[in-house]
C-alpha cells in the first residue's frame, strides 16, 4: 500500500494526493472490543460512500482516497466498489486510475469485479469487458445480475446480438439468473434492440417474474416495428397498466397512422382514471391531427386544459396543438393557440408558420418568420421549410430563393435535401421545369424522393411528360414498390394520350404486383362522428340520398357554366364514362354528405389520403358558391379553403 501512495504523490498531477490527508493517520487510538471496532468500520464505510456520493470532480475522488487509504480501508472492496463506480461517472479511463486501485486488491469481491467491468463496457470497451468477466470466472468468481445487466447494454449498444447469446448462455450455465427480474429486463431489451424480437419475447414468456418494465419493453418494440396487433394482444394481457404503458399504445398507434385507434385507447385511459402527462397528450394531439377532425380538437384542448398542461404554460403542448389545429383545417384557432401561449420557441413559430404555409396564407406565414426573428429566435430547419412551402403555394419563386441563399450564411443552418425538395417544387409549380431538373441533378447532397416527387408533380401540373420520364425513373429507383409514382407517371402520359406510354407503365406495376391505393375521403358529421367514402363506392346507408344531393349541385352548377374536366380521368374510356366515373370520386360522395347531415351554414370539413383533382377543385369552387358554404378540403399535399367561388390557392396548386 506505501507502494501505491507513492506512485499516487510522484511524478504525475493526476494520481497526486494531498500530504495533509497522509499526515492525518491516527496512531493513538486506546484498544476497543471487536463488535465496537466493527461498528465503528461499518460507520466510517458507509460516511465514506456518503462523500463520494458528493464528489464532482477528480480531484474531489482522490481526496477521498486518500482518507480510504489512511482509514486502512484501502482493501475494503465496498468502499472501493464506490470508488471505481465514481470515477467511471466522471469518464476516467479504466485503463490509469481504476485498474491500479482495482490491481492492488488481493481479495475482489463480485462487486468490484462488476463495477470495473462495467467501466469498460460504458467506455465503449466491450472486449475487455468479456475479457475481464473471464478473468474473473477463472479465479473462481461467480458473477452477480448487476454485471450481465451492464454487458448486455453494452451488446444492445453496438448492436452485437451474437455476443448477446453468449452472454445470455452464461447466465443459464452460471445458474440462479434465470429468475432474475434485472436481468431478465436487460435481455429483453438487448434482444430488442438488435432486432431479434422474438427472441425477446421469447426470454418474457420463459421469466417467472415480470413488472410493467418487462411488459412495456416489448409492447413499446412491437409499436415501433409496426405491429400493433400483438402490441396490443400483450397490453390486455398487463395485469397493471400504468401511464407508460398506456403512453406506449396511444403513441404507437399515432405512430403506424391509425389515429381513431389511438383517440381510443386515450379514451379509455381517462375512463381508467390514469393520470396523463405531456408525452401521452403530444402522442393523441398528433392522432387528432392526422384524423383532422375538429371535434376531437376541441376536446384534447380541453384535456390538456384541465390535465395542467395548457397551452398557456405549456410549450410542448402549446406547439402541439398549433399543428394539430392547423391540420384540422382551422388555421384560425391555431392562432388563438399561439397568441395565448406566455411562451414561445423556435418549435412554436414553426408550427405556426406551417400550419400558415399550408393553408395558403403565404404572406401572413413571412411576416411571421420575420416577427420571430425580431424576438431573436434562431429558426431551424423546419422553419426554413414553413417558409419556403409558403413561397411554392403562391408562387414567389424570388423570395424563395432569397431565403434559401440566407439559410447557411445568415443563420447557419445547412441546406438538406427537404429543402432541395422545397425549391425543385417551387420552381415546378411556377413552370420552370428545366430549372428544377437542373437543380435536382446538381445538388449537393444526395436528391431523395421527395426531390425527385415534387418534380414529377409540377410535370402533372405542367403536362410535361418528357421530364416527367427522367424524375420517374429516378422514383422507380430510390422507392420501387410506390406505387403512386407509378400512377401519377401514367396520368401525366394519360393526360398527354401517350396510350402507349400508359400500357408500358401499367405493365411495370402489374410485373411487380402493387396495388393502386384507392382514393378515399372522410368527412365529419353534424356529431363529430367520421364518415369514409371511397371512390365509386356507393354501398353507403344513405348513398340513395348522397346521389340525389349531388345531382342537385351539379344542375345548378351546369346552370352555372360547368363542365366535367374530363382530362382528370386517365383512362382511354368513352365521354360518358368518364363523366360518371368524375361524379363518383370520393371528395364529392363527401361533400354530398356534408350537405345533408350538417346544418346550414356550418363549415363542411373534408380530408382526402390523395391529391384533389382539377375537377374536384373546380366542382367544389362552383358548390361553393350554389350552396352557399365553406368548403375546407385537405389533401395529401395542403389545404383549400373554397368560398364564394373561389379557392384559397388562387387555382396555384
Amino acid at each position: 500500500m506505501v507502494a501505491l501512495i507513492r506512485k499516487f504523490s510522484t511524478g504525475s498531477s493526476l494520481y497526486y494526493i494531498p500530504r495533509e490527508f497522509i499526515q492525518q493517520i491516527k496512531t493513538d487510538k486506546a484498544p476497543i472490543s471487536y463488535s465496537e471496532h466493527q461498528r465503528e468500520k461499518k460507520i466510517l464505510e458507509n460516511q465514506l460512500i456518503s462523500t463520494l456520493d458528493g464528489c464532482y470532480n477528480l480531484l474531489q475522488i482522490k481526496q477521498v482516497h486518500a482518507q480510504i487509504i489512511q482509514k486502512g480501508l484501502d482493501q475494503c472492496g465496498y468502499v472501493l466498489t464506490k470508488l471505481i463506480r465514481m470515477l467511471t461517472k466522471i469518464n476516467i479511463p479504466m485503463d490509469s486510475y481504476p485498474r491500479l486501485i482495482f490491481e492492488q486488491v488481493k481479495y475482489r469481491n463480485p462487486f468490484l469485479w462488476t463495477a470495473f467491468i462495467r467501466g469498460y463496457s460504458l467506455q465503449g470497451r466491450l472486449k475487455e469487458s468479456v475479457s475481464l468477466y473471464g478473468s474473473m470466472r477463472r479465479e473462481g468468481i461467480d458473477p452477480v445480475s448487476f454485471m450481465f445487466s451492464a454487458l448486455f447494454k453494452a451488446c444492445s449498444e453496438i448492436f452485437d446480438v451474437n455476443l448477446g447469446r453468449q452472454l445470455h448462455a452464461q447466465t443459464i450455465l452460471v445458474g440462479g439468473f434465470v429468475s432474475d427480474l434485472y436481468v431478465g429486463n436487460t435481455l429483453i431489451d438487448m434482444y430488442v434492440k438488435c432486432g431479434c424480437l422474438d427472441c425477446g419475447h421469447k426470454v418474457f414468456d420463459e421469466m417467472p417474474e415480470k413488472d410493467v418494465i418487462s411488459w412495456t419493453e416489448l409492447i413499446v418494440a412491437y409499436t415501433k416495428s409496426g405491429d400493433m396487433k400483438s402490441a396490443s394482444v400483450l397490453f390486455d394481457g398487463l395485469p397493471l397498466k400504468d401511464m407508460v404503458a398506456w403512453t406506449a399504445m396511444v403513441t404507437g398507434y399515432t405512430q403506424n397512422a391509425k389515429p381513431r385507434e389511438a383517440i381510443e385507447y386515450f379514451e379509455s385511459m381517462q375512463n381508467s382514471g390514469v393520470e396523463t402527462d405531456e408525452v401521452t397528450l403530444v402522442g393523441v394531439i398528433s392522432a387528432c391531427a392526422q384524423l383532422g377532425a375538429i371535434k376531437y380538437a376541441n376536446w384534447i384542448c380541453d384535456v390538456a386544459e384541465r390535465s395542467g398542461f395548457g397551452p398557456t404554460n405549456n410549450v410542448v403542448v402549446g406547439s402541439a396543438l398549433i399543428d394539430m389545429y392547423s391540420k384540422c383545417g382551422s388555421v384560425g384557432d391555431a392562432y388563438r393557440v399561439f397568441e395565448e401561449m406566455k411562451e414561445r420557441n423556435v418549435f412554436t413559430y414553426s408550427s405556426m408558420i406551417v400550419g400558415l404555409a399550408m393553408h395558403g396564407r403565404a404572406h401572413a406565414a413571412l411576416q411571421l418568420f420575420h416577427e420571430m426573428l425580431q424576438t431573436e429566435t434562431k429558426p431551424n430547419r423546419v422553419t426554413f421549410i414553413g417558409v419556403l412551402t409558403a413561397c411554392s403555394h403562391v408562387g414567389l419563386v424570388e423570395q424563395g430563393r432569397q431565403l434559401f441563399a440566407s439559410m447557411e450564411k445568415c443563420y447557419g443552418v445547412a441546406p438538406s435535401a427537404d429543402h432541395y425538395a422545397c425549391m425543385v417544387d417551387l420552381l415546378g409549380r411556377a413552370g420552370r421545369l428545366e430549372e428544377a431538373l437542373e437543380l435536382a441533378q446538381t445538388m449537393p447532397v444526395e436528391a431523395h424522393g421527395g426531390v425527385w416527387g415534387a418534380l414529377l408533380g409540377a410535370c402533372n401540373i405542367h403536362g410535361n411528360p418528357d421530364i416527367a420520364g427522367i424524375a420517374a425513373c429516378h422514383l422507380f429507383e430510390l422507392e420501387p414498390d410506390a406505387i403512386g409514382n407509378y400512377i401519377l407517371l401514367s396520368n401525366i402520359y394519360a393526360s398527354a394520350r401517350r396510350w402507349d406510354d400508359v400500357s408500358r407503365v401499367r405493365k411495370l406495376m402489374k410485373k411487380k404486383g402493387l396495388i393502386k391505393n384507392p382514393g378515399f375521403s372522410w368527412v365529419e358529421g353534424n356529431e363529430g362522428v367520421i364518415h369514409e367514402f371511397l371512390a365509386g363506392d356507393l354501398t353507403h346507408s344513405r348513398s340513395s340520398e348522397i346521389k340525389q344531393v349531388l345531382e342537385e349541385i351539379l344542375n345548378r352548377l351546369k346552370a352555372h357554366g360547368y363542365q366535367p374536366k374530363l382530362s382528370s380521368v386517365p383512362y382511354d374510356v368513352a365521354d360518358e364514362e368518364k363523366k360518371r366515373i368524375l361524379m363518383n370520386h370520393s371528395e364529392k360522395l363527401a361533400l354530398a354528405f356534408g350537405v345533408l347531415t350538417t346544418s346550414a351554414g356550418c363549415i363542411i370539413r373534408i380530408m382526402k389520403n390523395l391529391r384533389i383533382c382539377e375537377d374536384c377543385h373546380i366542382f367544389m369552387c362552383g358548390a361553393s358558391q350554389v350552396i352557399g358554404r365553406e368548403i375546407i378540403v385537405r389533401d395529401n399535399m395542403r389545404f383549400h379553403h373554397f368560398r364564394d367561388g373561389k379557392c384559397s390557392c388562387g387555382d396555384f396548386w
